[in-house]
């Protein structure tokens, strides 16, 4: 029997996990369930089907225990509340600790208050002793089973919110992105964007989240197109590439007598194309009958 897959997102914007609703098959997109995850049981919303589910890494689906009741609801809302006491608290306990290494960022208590995270940001990479500081914590909270997480600066600036590099009132991170794609230097490099550290980082420090939204059109653009300092051939001779522009599908070309002029794709061909070309017609062919003058010289 073919299992019940859906997504269940936990934040507002976060990422949506695949859990087996099978003992819950009426369950709709919107709808609010209870699961059992890594850190506890959770409340979460369903923000999708599943049709084509991948298999699990863990080699099981987690089932979703029951739909979440109106208490369940009223209970998540009245723990969301003390979050921000919660931090307040921890902040000041860390002050008095002196951890001025670590900063609290975010607390998060479980929908029934079973357990307190406590989120946090380190500003050297060495290991933090925070022992104290959860024991502390504990001992205020004794209802809730306290937990220490470490995230990083881009996990900070996504809980932070606030207007982004670009000038965009709210930052992608906090908009729309629910997940942290691998970004490199080469990214900016294939489009051509400035290596100015203003230019390519984001209020986190880290390289922007939106040098991988066109990565992918670059990169198969200037597959199609000759890189630069190459020797090319176009409708007014031959010249160098100075500059293409992928998305435009453009070639600048510096022409000797005549200056750089802009082509389109199809109107430039490699020179070293057509200079093997060249030099292939120019091949005798042993099955070919020689020229009448090259017989008389023979004679």
């Amino acid at each position: 029997m073919q299992p019940f897959i859906v997504g269940v997102r936990f934040a507002q914007i976060g990422k949506a996990y695949h859990f087996d609703a099978s003992s819950v098959p009426h369950v709709k997109v919107g709808d609010h369930v209870i699961v059992e995850t890594s850190r506890g049981k959770q409340l979460g919303e369903v923000t999708q089907i599943v049709e084509t589910p991948a298999s699990p890494t863990e080699g099981i689906w987690k089932p979703i225990e029951r739909l979440a009741t109106p208490r369940d609801l009223i209970l998540r809302r009245i723990w969301a509340q003390k979050e921000l006491e919660a931090m307040i608290v921890c902040r000041e306990r860390a002050a008095q600790l002196k951890l001025s290494e670590i900063k609290i960022v975010a607390s998060e208590f479980s929908f029934d208050g079973a357990r307190l995270t406590l989120m946090f940001s380190a500003e050297t990479e060495d290991k933090v002793e925070l022992k104290s500081l959860r024991h502390d914590m504990q001992k205020e909270y004794q209802q809730s089973q306290v937990e220490m997480r470490q995230i990083g600066p881009r996990d900070v600036a996504k809980m932070l919110g606030g207007m982004g590099a670009c000038g965009m009132e709210t930052r992608c991170c906090s908009r729309f992105l629910t997940e942290f794609s691998p970004i490199s230097i080469k990214m900016a490099k294939e489009q051509g964007i400035s290596l100015t550290p203003t230019e390519i980082t984001g209020m986190c420090g880290r390289l922007r989240c939106c040098l991988v939204y066109e990565y992918e059109q670059y990169a198969a653009a200037r597959k199609e197109l000759p890189k630069r300092n190459k020797r090319v051939v176009t409708p007014l001779g031959e010249g160098k590439v100075l500059d293409v522009n992928p998305l435009q599908m453009i070639i600048r070309v510096d022409l000797p007598d005549v200056g750089w002029r802009e082509f389109a794709r199809e109107d430039v061909e490699p020179w070293d194309e057509l200079e093997a070309l060249r030099r292939k017609s120019k091949e005798p062919c042993e099955n070919c009958p020689e020229p009448e003058t090259e017989k008389h010289e023979r004679r």
